[in-house]
C-alpha cells in the first residue's frame, strides 16, 4: 500500500486526467486508418505492408499490457501511466518525419509500448480511486472517452490528411499528449502500488512478450509455412509461459485468477472475441469508401463517425446500468447487437445507399457501447484490489490480442484475394470480395461470443 491521494486530488481529476489520455491513443489510431491510402501512395506500399502500418501498433501493445499492469502494481500506477504518455509524445513526433514506410511501421512499434503503460494502467488508476457503487459509471465515462477518440479520429484525420497532409496526424496527437503529462505532473498526487516490494517476473515477462509477438505475427503471415511454423511456436512459448507462472513465486500473471474464477474467464474470452470481431471494421470500411466509392478522405471520416458516436453516447449509460443489473448480461446484450449489424454489412456493394451504411454503423456503435464497459466492470470487479493491475492488463490484452487477430484476419484475405500489390482499380472487386468474406467471420465470431459472455451461470 502507498500514499493515497491528498486532499487536492479529487477522483473526479483522476477520471478527467484519464478521459484525455483514453482519448489520445484511439484517436491515433482511427486518424491513421482515414489516411492509409495517402500514405501506401507516398510510400508505395502494398495492401499487406499498408496493413503493417496499423497492426505493428497492436502487436506490441498486446505483447507488453501485462508486464507493464504488474509493474505499475508493483513500482506505481502513476509512474508507469505517465512514463506511457511521454514515450507515446515522442513516438508521435518520430512517426510525423518518418520518410519511409519501414520507418513509420518501427515508431508506431514504439507507440505500441506506450500504449501499453496507458491503456490498462489507466483502468487500474479509475479502478483504485472509485468504490464499487461508482466503479461502473467511471468506467463507463473512461471507455465512453476511447469511443470519442473513435468518433473523431475518422473526422479529424479525414481533414488533416486532406488539408495538412497526414504527418499533422501525429503532431496533434503528440500535443494532446503533452497537455495530458502536464495536467499529471500539476493535479494528479499521490500514488497507487497495491503490490509495492513484491519481485518482478523478468523471465516470466519475456516468454509473454516474445511468444505473442511470435504467435500473432505468425497468425497474420498465413497461410503461408513460415505463418504456421510460428503460430505453432508461439502457442508453445504460452504453454511454457502458464508452467513457469505456476512455479515462480511471484508471478507476471496470477494463474490463479483464472482457477475457478469463472466470471474472469469468460469475460476475458468474450473480450477477445468480440474485439476479433468487430476491430476491423473501420479498417476495411475506410478503404472501402475510398477505392470502391471514390470518396476524399474527409468524406469517409465524416460518415464513419456514425458508429464511435453512439458508442460514445451509449457507454457510460451501459457502464451505471452494470452497477445495477448483472454486468456480464449488458455485454452479451450488446455483442449480440454487434453480431445483427456486422452480418447487415457483408451484405455491402459498389451501389450500397449511404443511408443503409450509416444506419449499420449506428447500430453497431449501440452493440459495442453496451458490451465494453459491462464487460471491463465485470472483469475488474471479480478479483481482490491488489490485482487490479494485472486484472486491467489482462482485458486490455484480450482487447489489444483481439484487435490484432482481427486485422491478422484480414491480411489473410487480402493475401488469398489480391495479393502482395498496391489496391489499384483493377484489384477493387478483389478487395470487395475479401471484404464481404471479412464481415461474414467477424459476425460468426460475434455469434459465439455471446455465450461466451453468458457461459458463467452463477449469480
Amino acid at each position: 500500500m502507498t500514499d493515497r491521494m491528498d486532499a487536492g486530488t479529487s477522483k473526479w481529476v483522476t477520471l478527467i486526467i484519464n478521459i484525455i489520455a483514453q482519448f489520445l491513443l484511439p484517436y491515433s489510431f482511427s486518424a491513421l486508418n482515414v489516411a492509409l491510402p495517402s500514405i501506401g501512395k507516398e510510400f508505395a506500399m502494398d495492401a499487406i505492408l499498408l496493413g503493417w502500418a496499423a497492426t505493428s501498433f497492436l502487436l506490441v501493445a498486446a505483447a507488453f499490457l501485462v508486464p507493464f499492469g504488474r509493474l505499475a502494481d508493483i513500482y506505481g500506477q502513476k509512474r508507469i501511466f505517465k512514463y506511457g504518455i511521454f514515450l507515446n509524445v515522442v513516438s508521435s513526433l518520430l512517426c510525423a518525419v518518418a520518410n519511409s514506410g519501414y520507418l513509420l511501421i518501427f515508431f508506431r512499434v514504439l507507440q505500441g509500448i506506450g500504449a501499453a503503460m496507458v491503456v490498462g494502467v489507466g483502468i487500474a488508476i479509475l479502478t483504485s480511486v472509485f468504490p464499487p457503487k461508482e466503479r461502473g459509471k467511471a468506467l463507463g465515462i473512461a471507455i465512453g472517452s476511447v469511443y470519442l477518440g473513435l468518433t473523431l479520429g475518422p473526422f479529424i484525420g479525414g481533414v488533416l490528411t486532406e488539408h495538412f497532409g497526414w504527418r499533422s496526424i501525429f503532431y496533434l496527437g503528440a500535443i494532446l499528449g503533452v497537455v495530458a503529462i502536464a495536467l499529471i505532473v500539476w493535479k494528479l498526487k499521490g500514488e497507487w502500488a497495491e503490490a509495492k516490494g513484491e519481485k518482478f517476473d523478468l523471465i516470466g515477462s519475456v516468454i509473454l512478450c516474445l511468444s505473442l509477438i511470435v504467435m500473432m505475427y505468425g497468425f497474420s503471415v498465413l497461410p503461408t509455412v513460415l505463418g504456421i511454423v510460428l503460430f505453432v511456436l508461439g502457442v508453445l512459448g504460452m504453454v511454457a509461459f502458464v508452467w513457469w507462472e505456476k512455479r515462480v513465486a511471484s508471478p507476471v500473471f496470477n494463474i490463479g485468477l483464472f482457477r475457478k474464477n469463472t466470471v474472469f474467464v469468460f469475460s476475458n474470452v468474450a473480450a477477445l472475441i468480440n474485439y476479433s470481431a468487430v476491430f476491423a471494421i473501420s479498417f476495411l470500411l475506410s478503404l472501402y469508401l475510398q477505392y470502391s466509392r471514390g470518396f476524399s478522405p474527409q468524406i469517409a471520416g465524416l460518415i464513419l463517425v456514425a458508429q464511435p458516436a453512439i458508442m460514445t453516447i451509449f457507454a457510460p449509460i451501459a457502464g451505471r446500468l452494470s452497477d445495477r443489473v448483472n454486468p456480464r448480461k449488458v455485454a452479451a446484450f450488446g455483442m449480440a447487437v454487434s453480431c445483427v449489424s456486422i452480418a447487415l454489412l457483408a451484405f455491402l456493394d459498389e451501389k450500397t445507399a449511404m443511408g443503409f451504411i450509416v444506419g449499420i454503423l449506428a447500430f453497431g456503435g449501440l452493440g459495442m457501447g453496451f458490451f465494453s464497459s459491462p464487460n471491463m466492470n465485470a472483469i475488474v470487479g471479480s478479483v481482490e484490489k491488489k490485482f487490479f493491475g494485472v486484472a486491467a492488463g489482462t482485458v486490455s490484452t484480450m482487447r489489444s490480442c483481439g484487435m490484432m487477430l482481427s486485422m491478422g484476419i484480414v491480411m489473410i484475405l487480402f493475401a488469398l484475394y489480391i495479393g502482395r500489390t498496391e489496391i489499384t482499380p483493377e484489384y477493387y472487386p478483389a478487395f470487395l470480395s475479401s471484404m464481404k468474406v471479412g464481415f461474414s467471420i467477424f459476425a460468426a465470431l460475434c455469434f459465439v461470443g455471446v455465450f461466451a459472455q453468458l457461459a458463467d451461470r452463477k449469480g
